[in-house]
């Protein structure tokens, strides 16, 4: 069992969903409308930038991340965890998280046709990274935590409509310009 994180005033968003689906820009846009003192973790940057396990097995990925995420929680911040996070893959780590955060947690799936994400991704600086082939074989609809709450993005919610439902259901309200 892993110790409590956080306190009653931080908050846990998890923004999970294909690739393309726009999990890191809704990340970005939550914390420029929200200022400073939210962190975003990101498994692309965790996984690819810091690990580099962008090819093979994920071995460090999860472990870090959970690392990442508690020592920001314990600090204070108010942390977005953004990334594909594939139920059976993550579902144990991510309940975990939410039982272990003393304040508030809130999930969020991007529930978006494979045709929209494969949209998406053309307009991305990843975009030549890798195409239709890759995402078709890493998409998986509908792919809920099983007994965990997640509010539903849907395809046609726009950026603003998306960022004003992850701040209204995780109860952050924009700091004051200084």
């Amino acid at each position: 069992m892993k110790a409590h994180t956080g306190t009653a005033d931080t908050r846990l968003m998890v923004l999970r969903g294909n690739s393309g689906s726009g999990k890191t820009t809704t990340a970005r846009a939550v914390r420029e409308r929200y200022g400073s003192g939210l962190a975003i973790v990101s498994q692309d940057t965790v996984r690819r930038e810091i690990l580099c396990e962008a090819h093979g097995p994920v071995r460090a990925t999860p472990g870090l991340i959970d690392v990442i995420t508690r020592q920001c929680l314990d600090e204070g911040f108010h942390v977005i965890l953004e990334g594909i996070f594939t139920a059976g893959r993550w579902h144990e780590l991510l309940r975990q998280l939410a039982a272990d955060h003393r304040g508030t947690s809130r999930f969020f799936y991007f529930d978006l046709a494979f045709a929209e994400t494969l949209r998406r991704h053309a307009t991305r600086p990843e975009a030549s990274e890798f195409g239709e082939n890759k995402m078709r074989e890493w998409y998986r609809p509908a792919d809920l935590l099983d007994g965990m709450d997640e509010t539903l993005i849907k395809q046609g919610s726009t950026l603003e409509e998306t960022v004003r439902t992850v701040m209204t259901e995780a109860g952050l309200e924009p700091q004051p310009a200084r």
